[in-house]
C-alpha cells in the first residue's frame, strides 16, 4: 500500500511539473535563449493548438469506433468509409440548402442508418467472429471508396461554415513583445476552437450517456453479459442496433466537421480509420476518457512531428502505440 502511494505521489509530481512548464511556455514571454533554441514562440503556440484541434478531430471519428469496436468488440473497418460517406453527403446537402448545419444533421442521420443496417445485416450473422468481421469490412470499405469515387470523382471539396465561424480570435497569449513594449496576441481559427469545443460536448456526453444513463448500463451490461441481461426481459439486439447507429452517426458529424476543417478528398477514409485504430489502442479498449487521452497524444505528436521534425513526424505516432503496448498493452485507460 505505501509502495502504490509513493508510486501515484510521484507521478503526481512529474504531471504537475509537466503542466507548471507547459503553462510557463504557452503564457510567459520567451526568453532568447529559448527562442534559439526552440524557435519562435508563435510557431510553438499555434503547433500546440493544432495538436489539440487536431486530436479533438480524431476523437470525434474516435469516439464512434470506441463505441462499436473497444465497447462491443465488433471490428468495423469500414468506419473510415463512414466518416467520408458523411463528409460527402453532408457537403451535397449543405451546398443545394445553404445551411451548414442541415448538412450537419443529415449527415448525422444517414450514416447512422448505414450503421444499423451494418450491424443487422453483417455484424448480427458474424457476433464473436472476429477475421469473418475484419475481411467483410475490408471489403466494404473497398467497394464503398470505390463507389464514391464514381460519384463525386477524385475532386477535394471544401465546406463553408457559418459565417460566426469565419475569421480569428485573439487570444490571451503574448506571442513576443515589440520594441515599444507593446504585446503581440496570438490569433487562431475560430472554427479550430469550435472543433475543440464539439470534441469535448461529445466526450462529456457520451460519458454521460454510458454511465449515467439507463441504457447505457444496458450496454455495458450486454456486453459482459449478454445471456443475462436477454433473461431480464431487455431486446439486446435493439441496443446493439442503437449503438452501431450512435457510433456510425459520430463518424457521420465528424466527417462534415473535418471537411470543413480541412478538405474532402479520397483516401481521408484510409486516414482516419487509421487514426482511430492508434487512439483506441492507445486509450484503451471501451474507454471514452482512453479515447480522449489517445486521440490528443497522437494529435500533438502528429503536428510537433510535422513542425520540428518532418522527416521522422510520421514515426512519432507509431513510436507512441509502441511505447504504449509495451509497458501498458490494455492501453492507457483500458481495463485489464
Amino acid at each position: 500500500m505505501r509502495s502504490f502511494i509513493e508510486r501515484h505521489t510521484f507521478w503526481a509530481i512529474v504531471i504537475g511539473l509537466m503542466l507548471a512548464v507547459g503553462l510557463w511556455m504557452i503564457f510567459a514571454v520567451w526568453p532568447d535563449w529559448l527562442v534559439d533554441a526552440i524557435g519562435r514562440k508563435k510557431t510553438f503556440v499555434n503547433t500546440l493548438l493544432n495538436g489539440i484541434t487536431l486530436g479533438g478531430l480524431y476523437f470525434l471519428v474516435a469516439s464512434g469506433f470506441t463505441l462499436v469496436f473497444g465497447l462491443m468488440r465488433n471490428v468495423n473497418l469500414a468506419h473510415g468509409s463512414m466518416y467520408l460517406l458523411g463528409a460527402y453527403i453532408g457537403y451535397e446537402v449543405a451546398d443545394a440548402s445553404g445551411s451548414w448545419f442541415l448538412g450537419l444533421a443529415v449527415a448525422f442521420l444517414s450514416v447512422a442508418a448505414s450503421g444499423v443496417l451494418l450491424q443487422v445485416l453483417i455484424f448480427r450473422r458474424m457476433e464473436g467472429d472476429d477475421l469473418r468481421q475484419t475481411l467483410v469490412t475490408i471489403g466494404i470499405s473497398i467497394v464503398a471508396a470505390d463507389i464514391m469515387l464514381a460519384i463525386w470523382t477524385g475532386t477535394t471539396y471544401q465546406f463553408q461554415p457559418p459565417e460566426w465561424l469565419f475569421g480569428a480570435a485573439t487570444l490571451p497569449i503574448v506571442s513576443v513583445l515589440k520594441s515599444s513594449g507593446d504585446a503581440v496576441f496570438v490569433k487562431y481559427p475560430v472554427y479550430r476552437l469550435a472543433v475543440l469545443a464539439a470534441a469535448v460536448g461529445v466526450g462529456i456526453g457520451l460519458w454521460l450517456f454510458l454511465n449515467r444513463t439507463r441504457i447505457g448500463m444496458m450496454i455495458r451490461a450486454g456486453v459482459n453479459d449478454r445471456e443475462m441481461l436477454a433473461a431480464s426481459g431487455v431486446n439486446v439486439q435493439l441496443v446493439f442496433a442503437l449503438v452501431f447507429a450512435i457510433g456510425a452517426g459520430l463518424a457521420g458529424f465528424a466527417g462534415v466537421v473535418g471537411g470543413t476543417a480541412l478538405s474532402i478528398a479520397p483516401g481521408e477514409d484510409i486516414r482516419y480509420l487509421l487514426a482511430s485504430l492508434v487512439v483506441v489502442i492507445v486509450g484503451g479498449l471501451g474507454s471514452v476518457s482512453g479515447a480522449a487521452i489517445g486521440a490528443l497524444l497522437i494529435g500533438l505528436a502528429e503536428q510537433f512531428g510535422l513542425a520540428y521534425f518532418p522527416t521522422y513526424g510520421v514515426v512519432l505516432t507509431f513510436l507512441i502505440m509502441v511505447v504504449v503496448l509495451a509497458v501498458r498493452p490494455q492501453g492507457i485507460m483500458g481495463g485489464r
